[in-house]
């Protein structure tokens, strides 16, 4: 994952967004003292929400393999 200062950040943010748009990625801010901080586009997002929700019950992450290995085959 790209990684960007936050001073770097704020001189071009509309050109980090951009490329993120563009690229379907992830960026990484790194911030002196803080933790660092993902920016994903919005679908992106829903995605990794979306996936965490269906493989949250046991079940249902059971299901999904078998299909994944079903189509596999």
């Amino acid at each position: 994952m790209p990684e960007v200062t936050f001073t770097d950040l704020l001189a071009d943010l509309a050109g980090h967004l951009d490329r993120l748009e563009a690229d379907r990625t992830k960026l990484v801010v790194i911030r002196p003292g803080h933790e660092p901080m993902v920016i994903v586009p919005l679908a992106e997002f829903e995605s990794l929400r979306e996936t965490a929700y269906l493989l949250s019950s046991p079940a249902n992450a059971a299901h999904l393999r078998r299909s994944i290995a079903e189509l596999d085959r």
